[in-house]
């Protein structure tokens, strides 16, 4: 097996990532589990990372990259959020170096929107855009599904605006928590060609100033008509999916093409979004993505001989 040369981290508000990673981005060893942010104190973060690195048998001096919230003010280090427009280089280059620590650990900046009529931030998907784009991409829009569904817009390699929409929390509260739940019941997956879902998002996507009247429509057809739980739930989706993409269409206008960064069940489910509006999508593996921005923020940070010459070293 090739020897490790640094580990990528994917640090979020609830999941914790690790991967052993080869220089040339090959995955060595991979470990997940729950102790994101929301489960940490400050001083907590270098011993659960600490204990997932001696699980894989990763070197003393091996090197770490990290992305996510473990950089925001309430994480392990302040990475403070890089002002746009910026350019995707300046995303390693404004990484920190955590302090106090025996390893070299770099934690990479979020990205912040200083507009008092638009104030947005984000902290774990601009190193999608990193490892999901290139600097020679033209002018495009990029859509990363989430709890909070974020929005790009980039020219050359600079993001020059993004939107954050609350699609999955929403979906969440509404489900559970609002007099929908009563129609959707416990939901379930469903098939993302399911009419239900394909027919709300185009109802939503052409007329997104009646999504109020919409939402409640889904109470009274269950009511009046018996519509079963599973196509309520399908129909809410598609609902909130559509609205999503007629608000990001209506702020930063169309596109040939927008570059679609997702995985699992929601990259199904935008799929068959944007098929059903008649765009046109470039699919990129959000999982594939985050560990793309990581290997190129550790190639700069630690170039290959500089590294061999560092083992060495040590090792003597």
């Amino acid at each position: 097996m090739s020897e490790p040369h640094f580990a990528a981290v994917d640090w979020g508000t609830s999941r914790l990532r690790i991967w052993l990673m080869s220089h040339d981005g090959t995955k060595l060893a991979e470990r997940r589990s729950d102790e994101g942010m929301a489960k940490l104190t400050q001083a907590g973060y270098e011993s659960v990372l600490e204990g997932h690195l001696d699980a894989m048998g990763a070197p003393e001096v091996l090197p770490v990259v990290v992305c996510g919230m473990a950089g925001s003010r309430q994480g392990w280090q302040e990475a403070r959020y890089l002002t746009i427009p910026a350019s995707l280089n300046d995303i390693v280059s404004r990484a920190v170096q955590v302090t106090g620590t025996r390893r070299d650990i770099r934690i990479l900046p979020g990205l912040a929107q200083r507009d008092q009529a638009r104030p947005d931030v984000m902290r774990g998907e601009e190193t999608q855009l990193l490892g999901g784009l290139t600097e020679s991409e033209p002018i495009g829009l990029a859509c990363l599904p989430g709890t909070h569904s974020k929005w790009a817009r980039f020219t050359n390699g600079h993001i020059s605006g993004f939107s954050s929409h609350m699609t999955g929390e929403l979906f969440g509260l509404l489900a559970t928590q609002s007099i929908l739940r009563h129609a959707v019941g416990a939901g379930g997956d469903f098939d993302p060609a399911n009419a239900d879902f394909v027919d709300a998002v185009r109802e939503s996507f052409h007329h997104a100033a009646e999504m109020p009247r919409m939402l409640f429509s889904l109470r009274a057809s269950q009511l009046l008509f018996d519509r079963s739980q599973i196509d309520c739930y399908a129909r809410l989706s598609g609902l909130l999916i559509g609205g999503e993409i007629a608000g990001a269409e209506l702020e930063f206008g169309t596109s040939d093409t927008v570059h679609l960064i997702a995985s699992g069940k929601l990259a199904g489910l935008y799929q068959s979004a944007f098929a059903a509006l008649d765009k046109t999508i470039h699919m990129v593996d959000a999982d594939q993505a985050v560990v793309a921005g990581l290997v190129i923020a550790a190639r700069r940070f630690w170039p290959i001989a500089d590294q061999q010459a560092h083992f060495g070293t040590m090792k003597a």
